[in-house]
């Protein structure tokens, strides 16, 4: 249960825990501001007409490009090739 609550994830993204709660908090104060935006913004459109979007937009871009950086960090692992016998040839 610990390997699967703190680990695994951890292991993924390759990652410590310092670094991924750090990045973790860093996109929740983001997207607690987006929101906020967005509340204003539902009150009074005027105000934050894009700002929750383009928010969105970076951190999707951050995520996109963090992701891309660790897959071709990470080792390969190569799948096994399936075999046919000779009946299935």
């Amino acid at each position: 249960m610990l390997d699967r609550w703190f680990l695994a994830h951890l292991r993924s993204v390759d990652e410590g825990y310092l670094e991924h709660q750090g990045r973790a908090l860093r996109f929740s104060g983001s997207l607690f501001a987006a929101a906020g935006a967005c509340f204003i913004h539902a009150l009074v459109p005027g105000l934050f007409e894009r700002t929750a979007s383009r928010m969105i937009e970076r951190l999707h871009g951050e995520m996109v490009v963090h992701r891309k950086r660790n897959e071709t960090t990470a080792p390969r692992v190569q799948e096994p090739t399936a075999t046919l016998s000779r009946s299935e040839t």
